[in-house]
């Protein structure tokens, strides 16, 4: 996995960094560790040879990870920055990221995922442009999940609600494959009418001939008859692995749309990318992400998001994903009076209805309690006993809060509070 990779290491820590050094070279890299930050300045700036990656903790004797990397923005552009944090929150991980930080790990973890994120960082076709989902554990498996498939080989089914950005994985995943080289074909259904569906797709010069052994996306593949689907799952198998490689998007009801035998043949490699309420710091990462880009071409730019409104962006459902997200903020920056985006500019219907759908205390209360137990789960790897502990609770108060609040419980062998300790 990294043979031949030279990774520079940064870590004051002796017993953490013994290790870590030791993994690496059993791994193959070539590692120089930096026990300190105003060694590891001086061996960034001027290496004996470039740097792959930078394994790098937050909290370092002489300084912080954050402000070495901030440093070395300002002469020269960073190897891609892997960070190793024991207190990460919403607000650091998207300000490492905004910073240009290409990814970040949550003390305690294993050696398997610090190397999985490592190769990320280092795979064909990485350009340090980070996350493409935000920073929460979904998000991260998102990405993860689309390296994966890109290395796999067969048809990829892609599900997710509106604007939830499964266009965007599938370009990544052609970007991180081995046919990145080929064209990538992007066809929407739901734009062609039905009867030009075929023609569209297998004719002379159609999708299938266009792609060559590239990637044909087939947006919204349910609107299409079921004599076309018949028809593509034939093309699927004449293809074979020399030629064009089909990835197909649908909302979650794709079982219902598809044929049973072209859904059972897709549905193998199968992505599905949870909508934004379910993990509101990617929302708020998504929303500064597309701030800073409306915001540089403004004749006149703001100076910012408020911190009002970007608490009530985490409370807010995105019933409408991402793209609700850029709505809402490009009507926000066109109308805003100040030189900051406010709770009025980002959500004028709550003001308007703010005297009949004002939320009691209790309301307020639950809403926070969720939002901050999720964040625990995530920052804890789905631990209930961590989780807990990081909340400052027992076991059995998290779990009945999960049960009020109708949080699901994370995917892992949990025995419930009632039949043990807490």
């Amino acid at each position: 996995m990294l043979e031949g990779r030279t990774i520079a290491l940064v870590e004051d820590d002796e017993i953490m960094g013994g290790s870590l050094e030791q993994r690496l070279r059993l791994e193959g890299a070539r590692v120089v560790w930096f026990k300190g930050y105003q060694r590891a300045l001086g061996g960034l700036r001027t290496p004996h040879r470039p740097f792959d990656a930078v394994i790098c903790d937050i909290r370092l004797g002489d300084g912080s990870g954050e402000d070495l990397f901030l440093k070395l923005a300002e002469t020269t552009v960073p190897p891609p920055f892997l960070f190793m944090t024991g207190q990460a929150s919403a607000d650091q991980a998207v300000r490492l990221l905004r910073s240009g930080a290409a990814d970040y790990l949550t003390k305690p973890f294993d050696m398997g995922q610090l190397l999985e994120r490592l190769s990320l960082l280092i795979a064909p076709g990485f350009e340090g442009d980070g996350p493409e989902f935000g920073p929460s554990k979904p998000a991260r498996q998102i990405d993860e999940m689309i390296v994966r498939l890109a290395q796999a080989e067969g048809p990829v089914l892609i599900l997710g609600e509106s604007g939830t950005g499964k266009r965007a994985a599938a370009e990544r995943l052609h970007a991180r494959s081995e046919r990145s080289a080929a064209p990538f074909i992007s066809v929407d259904l739901s734009r062609i009418a039905g009867d030009q569906h075929a023609a569209r797709l297998f004719d002379q010069g159609g999708a299938m001939e266009q792609a060559g052994q590239g990637i044909v996306l087939l947006e919204r593949l349910g609107e299409a008859s079921d004599a076309v689907q018949a028809q593509l799952l034939t093309s699927i198998w004449e293809a074979g692995r020399d030629g064009m490689r089909l990835v197909a998007t649908e909302d979650n009801n794709a079982h219902e749309k598809l044929r049973p035998d072209l859904y059972f043949h897709l549905s193998p490699l199968t992505l599905t990318i949870p909508p934004l309420r379910e993990r509101p710091e990617d929302a708020l990462w998504m929303m500064t992400r597309m701030f800073d880009g409306m915001n540089r071409r403004r004749d006149k730019p703001l100076k910012g998001i408020s911190t009002q409104a970007e608490a009530i962006a985490l409370r807010h459902d995105w019933r409408g994903n991402g793209r609700e997200i850029r709505a809402r903020l490009a009507q926000a920056m066109a109308l805003a009076q100040g030189d900051m985006i406010m709770p009025a500019d980002l959500f004028p219907d709550m003001a308007a209805t703010s005297e009949t759908a004002f939320a009691t205390l209790a309301e307020a209360r639950d809403q926070a309690e969720r939002v901050q137990i999720q964040r625990a789960l995530d920052q804890c790897a789905g631990s209930m006993m961590a989780a807990a502990k990081l909340l400052g609770v027992g076991r059995t108060t998290l779990w009945e809060k999960m049960q009020k609040l109708g949080i699901a419980r994370p995917d892992e062998d949990v025995r419930k509070p009632e039949q043990g300790r807490q």
